[in-house]
């Protein structure tokens, strides 16, 4: 597979993971709070800033039948409409360009999830570079043809899809003569539990449908992004908010900044642990070889006297014979007095 750019950032296997934070609608519909999640992200060390757009009429009907009214999903949703929850959560489109922005000027990169193939043309006129296609909106060909058009990177969650649907996704981006495409294997609860995560999906998934694979994590905490990263996961999204006490749709699954720096670091560590496919010691393994077990003259031995388990015996240093040579020096002959504490070596013998 192909790397993708993204700006200045690649992504692909053999590339450690593009780490993106998901604003939504942390900002509380105050473009300073937006702002200052860009900065954090930034600080985190995050490379890509996601948004959201969408109006609540893109998404649905402003009614209270009972249809529209949240039940189960969440906590902090529960009995809202969705006409309500969308307009708490959604980000204006005038703030678009001072998110980007300022998102540049951190050398990260920003682009949007777009809820509808209008959306898709508002992101169009601002210079998206990338379109996130989110879990809920992933069964609607009209807007994954719609993103995939613009031959950009498509990113599409795949929370509650099955795999009918998945190749379905893949084809409809492919048709448009698209190949740049990242799905991120998603489990569309809020917060979402590493019991529920199935990450072993994340290699198959890259097999089958011979495309790029990450993350979206709904979980709490950083585990589960790790176990991603070594499951060859290319790219990681988290939603990121100031402070989860202040409240929000999205506050209670989302990272405090030095969570997400944390999170960050770790998959670092993680992609930097997978190395590669090596035997033996390692450069920096080398001065440990000296403490290693070696075989050893323990009693004076005189020349010509034989070499017994009385005489010798394998212990730390690691400066003499390695100790599976130990069955083929006893019996043997030395050649000249050999004194306690000396390494055996095949010269004495």
């Amino acid at each position: 597979m192909t790397e993708i750019k993204l700006g200045k950032h690649r992504i692909g296997t053999g590339l450690p993971p593009f780490i993106i934070a998901e604003m939504s609608g942390n900002h509380a519909q105050s473009l300073d709070r937006a702002l200052a999640i860009v900065d954090a992200a930034a600080a985190a060390g995050c490379q890509g800033l996601k948004i959201q757009t969408s109006t609540p009429d893109m998404l649905t009907l402003n009614s209270r039948a009972a249809d529209f009214i949240v039940r189960g999903a969440n906590q902090d949703w529960e009995g809202q409409s969705l006409y309500d929850l969308y307009t708490t959560n959604h980000t204006p489109f005038e703030w678009h360009t001072a998110i980007f922005e300022r998102a540049a000027a951190h050398g990260m990169v920003a682009f949007s999830s777009p809820f509808a193939p209008e959306a898709v043309d508002f992101l169009e006129t601002v210079g998206c570079p990338a379109y996130k296609i989110a879990s809920f909106e992933n069964n609607w060909p009209a807007l994954i043809q719609r993103a995939a058009r613009t031959g950009k990177p498509i990113i599409i969650s795949t929370g509650m899809a099955d795999l009918a649907d998945l190749e379905r996704m893949a084809a409809l981006v492919r048709a448009e003569g698209n190949e740049q495409l990242i799905l991120l294997k998603c489990t569309s609860t809020y917060p979402a539990t590493p019991e529920n995560s199935n990450l072993r999906t994340i290699p198959h998934l890259r097999e089958l449908l011979s495309c790029h694979v990450g993350l979206s994590d709904h979980t709490l905490g950083s585990g589960v992004a790790v176990a991603a990263t070594a499951l060859g996961a290319v790219a990681i999204e988290k939603h990121l908010t100031l402070r989860r006490a202040d409240g929000g749709p999205d506050s209670s699954f989302s990272l405090e900044p030095a969570e997400m720096a944390q999170l960050v670091r770790e998959c670092q560590q993680a992609y930097g642990a997978l190395g590669s496919i090596f035997y033996g010691p390692t450069a920096a393994e080398r001065k440990s070889l000296a403490f290693r077990r070696s075989i050893y003259v323990v009693e004076d031995v005189g020349a010509g006297e034989v070499l017994t388990a009385a005489n010798v015996r394998v212990i730390r240093p690691g400066h003499g014979l390695p100790p599976h040579f130990l069955p083929q020096v006893l019996g043997r002959p030395v050649r000249a007095a050999v004194a306690r504490g000396t390494a055996l070596t095949w010269e004495l013998l």
